[in-house]
């Protein structure tokens, strides 16, 4: 099994990470929390000092980072990966960042004589610790390059997308997660609503997930606690995908619709609320299913 260099330890990155240490690879991992670096470390990973160190010893990349800021500081930047980035080399970037972003990476990698695919990801912090998320590529108009990144996307996730040209990855899990982020807004809307009207919590979920109102953000990802066990809404909304993250995210989504002079009124919407979120320390790193307590807070004050 080939070195597969590894930048982005954190909650979806170090489950990834790990998914393709048990299929045998070696990793050489490189991350700003020191802590996670030893929990690798002692799993066998040789740790870098610098993204930069990473490229040097390995041609096939794996990027896993909070922002488009954050990308570009790691490959970039000084110590970043394109200083000692090898010819021939792969940089997979699951990041969810701006599709302008990549294309920009993607045009920097192929100077290097190396190739870029954007691959951000769906499924949630379950999906990337149990292997089942989707996988949304671009780049994959090269087949060949598609065919590489498919040999390393496909030990971490179930469904690996090609979406074509650069950028169409982030284009995809842009407008999915603008989706999401309306769904739970209403599933959180409704579950509140249902609750304070006198109905079971449990009872409500059931109905609502075999009738027409069943969407991912009830029957899977309720944010109620207790409706489902072992997702961060009954875990007090811990190690789930940030509040803060939803809100660039749908930041995002607002960003790209002002470009294609799109109408998005609801996106529009649970932008705004998810950005109060990430204003409140309360809300701001926990679980964006959290919106539901939110909601709830809110609804105590009326």
């Amino acid at each position: 099994m080939s070195l597969v260099g590894f930048i982005g330890l954190g909650q979806m990155g170090a489950h990834m990470a790990r998914n393709l240490i048990k299929h045998g690879h070696k990793l050489i991992v490189y991350d700003v929390n020191a802590k996670v670096l030893e929990q690798f470390k002692a799993d066998g990973a040789t740790i870098a000092k610098f993204p930069a160190d990473v490229a040097a010893a390995s041609k096939d990349i794996v990027t896993m980072l909070p922002s488009s800021p954050h990308v570009k500081l790691v490959y970039t930047g000084d110590g970043g990966l394109l200083e000692t980035l090898q010819p021939n080399s792969l940089c997979m970037d699951s990041s969810t960042i701006d599709q302008m972003v990549s294309v920009e990476m993607a045009l920097a990698l192929r100077q290097k004589q190396a190739s870029y695919v954007d691959a951000p990801v769906s499924g949630g912090v379950v999906g990337a610790q149990n292997a089942t998320l989707t996988f949304m590529v671009g780049g994959g108009d090269e087949q060949p390059v598609f065919d590489r990144a498919h040999t390393f996307l496909s030990k971490m996730g179930k469904n690996i997308v090609n979406c074509g040209k650069v950028g169409n990855g982030q284009a995809a899990k842009i407008c999915n997660n603008m989706m999401l982020g309306i769904s739970m807004i209403g599933v959180s809307e409704t579950m509140n609503l249902g609750i304070r009207m006198g109905l079971d919590a449990k009872l409500l979920a059931s109905i609502l997930n075999t009738s027409s109102g069943r969407c991912w953000s009830s029957d899977t990802y309720n944010p109620v606690p207790g409706v489902i066990e072992g997702i961060p809404p009954s875990k007090e909304y811990q190690g789930g995908f940030g509040s803060a993250l939803m809100a660039k995210d749908l930041s995002l989504a607002q960003n790209a619709a002002t470009a294609t002079h799109a109408p998005t009124p609801l996106g529009s919407m649970a932008h705004q609320i998810y950005r109060l979120l990430a204003q409140d320390p309360n809300f701001s790193q926990k679980d964006f299913g959290v919106v539901y307590q939110f909601l709830k807070e809110e609804a105590k004050k009326r």
